[in-house]
């Protein structure tokens, strides 16, 4: 287990660093092979890497919407990944009585956007001693966020992270403000941007939440440009087959391409 960010060396290797995988565990081998393709990729690419995946999803528009395998299952196969490739792991936690079981399973617990408020939640993960990434409220700036990052820091838990992943904009869409990254850095804390879910189109007449794919370069490219220092990517070998937001995920087989081009925009980058 890798309890802490700074193990990443993404800051010795001038490149961001990566987390990616599923929306959420469907089974070990579907994880295993994610991680697999990955790992190699991060690896050829010297990019740090953290495996994420939900083992549970808690925040569904509809009853019948698939919400996990089993909430033990899916943890050990997230240790499982952790153990097999000796990479730190990732996963949301939803109360906070959740923090102390995800834990024993994984190095880095999640906070979702909408929960980045509730005290309860970011005290107890915090309290793990465990990296705390907090994903920034669709309804709030990110000079709000300097509010949940004290939270975890005065709870005596150093280690946090923050998350843009975008921001609600009407009903049914959500846009990035880039000027939020640099603003968010000022906290000095890693700042990812979560590319797949600030595509998303929620709140559908179906219950489904919709997303853009084909803006998933893009957006990635802009993040990059304004020197993020994670990126956030979901991704699974067939998203329209995916249990769980296949909406706008990225195709895996379309990954290394990408990954390709980010890393030259940040070398890019690094010259100036």
């Amino acid at each position: 287990m890798i309890p802490q960010i700074d193990k990443l060396k993404y800051k010795d290797s001038g490149n961001f660093f990566l987390l990616a995988g599923p929306c959420a565990i469907e089974g070990e081998k579907m994880a295993m092979e994610i991680a697999e393709k990955i790992v190699a990729i991060s690896e050829r690419l010297k990019i740090p890497y953290i495996f994420k995946g939900s083992y549970r999803k808690a925040n569904r528009s509809r009853l019948d919407s698939f919400t996990g395998i089993g909430d033990e299952k899916a943890l050990k196969i997230l240790r499982k990944v952790g153990e097999a490739f000796n990479i730190p792991t990732v996963t949301d936690i939803h109360t906070a009585e959740e923090a102390a079981i995800a834990a024993e399973f994984v190095d880095v617990l999640q906070i979702p956007a909408f929960l980045c408020r509730q005290t309860d939640i970011l005290v107890a993960a915090a309290k793990t001693g465990k990296m705390v990434n907090i994903k920034k409220g669709q309804f709030l700036s990110a000079q709000a966020m300097q509010f949940a990052v004290s939270k975890v820091k005065e709870s005596g838990n150093l280690n946090v992270m923050l998350t843009e992943r975008g921001t609600t904009f009407g009903y049914q869409d959500l846009v990035i403000d880039y000027r939020g990254i640099p603003e968010m850095q000022k906290m000095e804390v890693p700042v990812i941007l979560d590319i797949t879910h600030s595509l998303q189109q929620p709140n559908q007449a179906s219950g489904v939440t919709g997303g853009k794919p084909e803006l998933i370069e893009t957006v990635a490219r802009a993040g990059i440009a304004v020197a993020v220092d994670g990126i956030f990517i979901e991704t699974h070998p067939n998203p329209a087959i995916a249990k769980s937001d296949g909406a706008n995920m990225l195709r895996l087989d379309i990954l290394e391409e990408l990954l390709e081009k980010l890393v030259q925009i940040r070398q890019a980058i690094n010259k100036f």
